[in-house]
């Protein structure tokens, strides 16, 4: 199941994840359209998906969510927790971050990925075997990046996956993929911010959703590794 996956990296990932024979559901919240269209993708190339509508930030939607995609496909293998959202906020005007915008965002990036993460792991335990792949971000390490309480948000979920990690041990791996700037949507009206980032990393790049798709393969394949930050960066954290 690919959580956030009609649109950037959600979508590199699911089709990725098609090509190598799995049948995915993609969780969107707003984007209905490009849900759908990356199933047809999908499914017009011999594949199998669905598009599933669920608020991540909602327990009750996310429960009804994980049972329609195991009922749909006899269980479940594999999640990748995509699903985030940020606020653009200059770094040194502290007033600016309301309540508002902490609830918020903690409500999608960590507590949706935990409530996704808690619905699945009943269902991959049946099968004694099952992998969760969060995406977290370098904002999360080196504490810089679109806003303050998103590099917060995301060192949230590098910790969540550690613990996540322990508590479903040994029949559910957790791992982290941690990208650098991604050139998606994100950075609409802000490719300026982006190319200063590729500038400053050692490889003088931005990736790109199937780069960090071909990373989040991975963990998920990997029988030997779990509670892992894997930084996909370009070399900025360096």
């Amino acid at each position: 199941m690919s959580q956030g996956g009609g649109t950037g990296i959600g979508r590199a990932v699911s089709l990725l994840l098609s090509e190598h024979g799995a049948a995915v559901a993609i969780n969107y919240s707003h984007s209905k359209a490009e849900a759908e269209d990356t199933v047809q993708m999908i499914n017009s190339n011999g594949g199998r998906a669905i598009a599933v509508k669920a608020d991540v930030s909602n327990d009750g939607e996310v429960r009804s969510m994980v049972e329609t995609v195991a009922k749909t496909f006899g269980g479940l293998d594999y999640l990748v927790n995509n699903a985030g959202i940020t606020e653009q906020l200059r770094f040194d005007d502290l007033d600016a971050i309301t309540r508002e915008i902490w609830d918020k965002l903690f409500a999608v990036n960590v507590i949706g990925m935990f409530h996704c993460s808690r619905a699945v792991a009943p269902y991959m335990n049946r099968r004694n075997n099952g992998a969760i792949v969060n995406i977290g971000s370098i904002a999360g390490v080196t504490g810089f990046g679109s806003s303050l309480p998103y590099a917060v948000s995301k060192s949230a979920v590098h910790g969540l996956t550690k613990s996540l990690a322990r508590a479903l041990a040994p029949n559910i791996r957790v791992n982290c993929v941690a990208p650098g700037p991604v050139d998606t949507r994100w950075w609409k009206g802000n490719e300026e911010k982006m190319q200063a980032f590729a500038k400053a990393n050692l490889l003088g790049r931005i990736s790109t959703p199937e780069d960090i798709a071909e990373t989040v393969l991975m963990p998920l394949a990997s029988q030997s590794m779990t509670g892992q930050i894997i930084l996909a960066d370009n070399g900025q954290s360096l």
